[in-house]
């Protein structure tokens, strides 16, 4: 992202955002309601052309990329999924693997790993109608992993949730952040917003935080969690202590 900006009417939504991600890296976007996160996310996703500024991907711009090329390369989780049709679960974890020419049998693997990853595999033969909103959050979370989940040749992986924790139990979340870093150890690059600081605490690699659309910090949980800038951008007093297990940041208000 390079000087990234979007403009609704005489209002900046987002302005000035820069950031490079590295291979493999997981970045946390975080910030109040109404920094900018869910624009600077269609943006990403190509749902939004920006107003200023450019995103490159794989030494492309995005605009650039024939659709068909970067589903094999880039998948995108947004907030919720207008999904209405009984699709048994493992139908719809195979969706995923549309893009790509591998096979049923190749595509039935990946399917059972990704399921198994965000505890889904006993639900496989249910109908995703049925299911919980969690339920349905974590399908759609092995959905987007199983899009990116094999290495292909034509250039590095993308993943992008938008707040993919926000329907989820305690259990969960975890389960879900979980698979998001091991997807990170496979040289996948994961931008993910959330509200919960003390996951990005946990389990980002850095992160970045907006306030009124603009960039405030960018870097290592330690450098941007800091009780005078949450003061700062979120109007809450909080301590931010040493977790006692993970050495991360570990905020409390």
């Amino acid at each position: 992202m390079h000087q990234l900006s979007y403009r609704a009417g005489d209002r900046w939504l987002v302005d000035g955002v820069e950031l490079t991600a590295s291979v493999g890296e997981c970045i946390a976007i975080v910030g109040p309601n109404g920094a900018g996160k869910s624009t600077l996310f269609k943006m990403l996703s190509g749902e939004w052309l920006p107003s200023s500024g450019q995103i490159n991907f794989n030494q492309k711009r995005l605009a650039e990329w024939p659709a068909e090329q970067l589903a094999t390369l880039r998948a995108v989780l947004p907030q919720s999924s207008g999904l209405q049709f009984p699709f048994k679960v493992q139908e719809v974890v195979l969706m995923g693997r549309m893009p790509h020419a591998t096979g049923s049998e190749v595509d039935r693997q990946i399917a059972c790993e990704v399921m198994s990853l965000c505890d889904v595999l006993s639900l496989q033969h249910r109908a995703y109608t049925e299911l919980s909103g969690g339920e349905k959050q974590r399908v759609q979370l092995a959905r987007v992993l199983a899009q990116v989940w094999q290495p292909v040749q034509a250039g590095k992986r993308l993943l992008l949730l938008d707040e993919p924790t926000s329907s989820l139990d305690l259990s969960h979340q975890l389960t879900l952040m979980h698979a998001v870093q091991q997807i990170c150890q496979s040289q996948v690059t994961s931008l993910v917003i959330v509200h919960d600081l003390n996951l990005a605490a946990r389990f980002a690699d850095r992160i970045l935080m907006l306030h009124n659309g603009k960039p405030v910090a960018l870097g290592r949980p330690q450098q941007v969690l800091t009780a005078d800038l949450l003061e700062c951008v979120f109007n809450v007093k909080t301590q931010v202590i040493e977790h006692p297990v993970y050495g991360c940041p570990l905020v409390v208000s």
